[in-house]
């Protein structure tokens, strides 16, 4: 199998489809009555001008316009990017305590002033890719502020970690989930996730040693904590004290972590961090692959015990394709590059909705899309397909100059 042969068709197809996630964006989801971007569009393309703005939308959609207009240049692209960060500035930033609103309602108002460190991540990530795509030295202060809130206010200094949420004024709160489907435990492996990878945004763009530390303490809690060493996976769930509270495994979050726990530990270039990584990158890689595909090469979303949930999500897919690629280059074993090319080939014939554009958040196992779910949402967003196309374009891109 030729990688150069691979990449070529991989490449025009990925651009491709970048410019018609790009698209969709930038047409249908600015609100041009309330201003900033609509809170929801259902399946069929109907824009729910009255829907609530959550923080995690509008920071995901900060962070790919951004990201776009990075790699791209398009004026369009840097003027999308600029109105999403001044929307969450003037609106989701609490001007008394700091930090992000969890959801606004349309107008702007607050709805939900509760502060998960989750958003407040994303708010970073957002922030350090606004300031490196632009140069706006206030996006760089957001994000850095953020940092410090996260730091002073959800760090525990005595297991080590970070919790959940907090209120708007930084009191502890009795529900600190996520979302409703997961139990109410104050530390989890997605929390982590999402602030794992904004440091390592920011650290980009500013080489601070204390956030260097962040990172090195992040990893290490990857590393000890949240990985069950008999068995590979993550742990989703735990208590204070890190006991483990959860049992399902979560394949999209495996594939995703495998490459942000690599990018991570080469952003602060720590050989012996990165030679430990490349090893967790390739369990989790092959455990997704082993106990968590279809035969058509998509990813189901998760297991519990005996019980397979055979749908498929978005987001895992496009996971797993950057997933795959980073276990290519770190192994140069050709079956990741099948892999990759049988998720692709899985989303251009099951997932994308070529009809009312972007993907279909998910579908079964017999490839039915979910008709009551959103294309545009609380968490549905332009940031995990956007982002994959993104990273395999530049990852092509390199490997293009190094073998000229």
């Amino acid at each position: 199998m030729s990688a150069k042969k691979v990449f070529g068709e991989l490449y025009e197809e990925l651009n491709q489809e970048l410019l018609n996630i790009l698209e969709f964006w930038s047409l249908q989801s600015v609100d041009q009555r309330n201003g900033g971007f609509v809170g929801r569009i259902d399946h069929y393309g109907k824009i729910d001008f009255n829907a609530p703005k959550g923080a995690v939308l509008n920071t995901r959609i900060l962070w790919a316009f951004s990201a776009a207009y990075r790699m791209i240049g398009s004026e369009k692209l840097e003027k999308l990017a600029n109105r999403a960060s001044e929307y969450i500035k003037t609106y989701f930033w609490d001007e008394v305590n700091g930090g992000l609103y969890w959801e606004l309602d349309s107008f702007g108002n607050p709805l939900n002033t509760r502060k998960q460190a989750y958003a407040q991540g994303f708010g970073i990530y957002a922030f350090s890719e606004h300031y490196l795509a632009t140069g706006d030295n206030s996006s760089l202060e957001y994000a850095q502020k953020l940092y410090r809130l996260l730091e002073t206010h959800f760090r525990d200094d005595k297991f080590g970690g970070y919790i959940e949420a907090l209120d708007k004024d930084w009191n502890p709160l009795e529900d600190m989930r996520l979302s409703e489907k997961e139990d109410n435990l104050p530390k989890s492996m997605n929390t982590h996730l999402h602030i794992l990878e904004p440091y390592t945004n920011l650290y980009r763009a500013w080489p601070d040693e204390r956030l260097k530390t962040s990172l090195e303490h992040l990893l290490d809690i990857f590393q000890n904590r949240i990985i069950n060493p008999s068995t590979g996976h993550f742990t989703l769930l735990f208590e204070m004290d890190w006991a483990r509270r959860c049992d399902i495994v979560s394949f999209g979050h495996e594939i995703e972590g495998a490459w942000l726990l690599h990018e991570a530990a080469f952003a602060i270039q720590s050989e012996s961090i990165i030679l430990e990584m490349e090893k967790t990158a390739i369990r989790l890689v092959e455990n997704a692959l082993g106990e968590g595909t279809y035969t058509d090469g998509s990813l189901f979303y998760e297991k519990e015990g005996d019980r397979l949930d055979t749908d498929k999500h978005w987001w895992p897919q496009a996971e797993a394709m950057v997933g795959l690629m980073n276990a290519w280059e770190i192994t140069q074993n050709e079956k990741y590059l099948k892999a990759l090319e049988r998720v692709w080939n899985f989303v251009k014939e099951g997932l994308i909705d070529y009809e009312n554009g972007e993907w279909y958040s998910r579908v079964d196992q017999k490839g039915i899309p979910y008709e009551e779910e959103d294309k545009v949402g609380l968490w549905k967003c332009p940031y995990h397909n956007g982002r994959a196309m993104m990273e395999i374009i530049r990852r092509i891109k390199e490997y293009t100059v190094n073998e000229s």
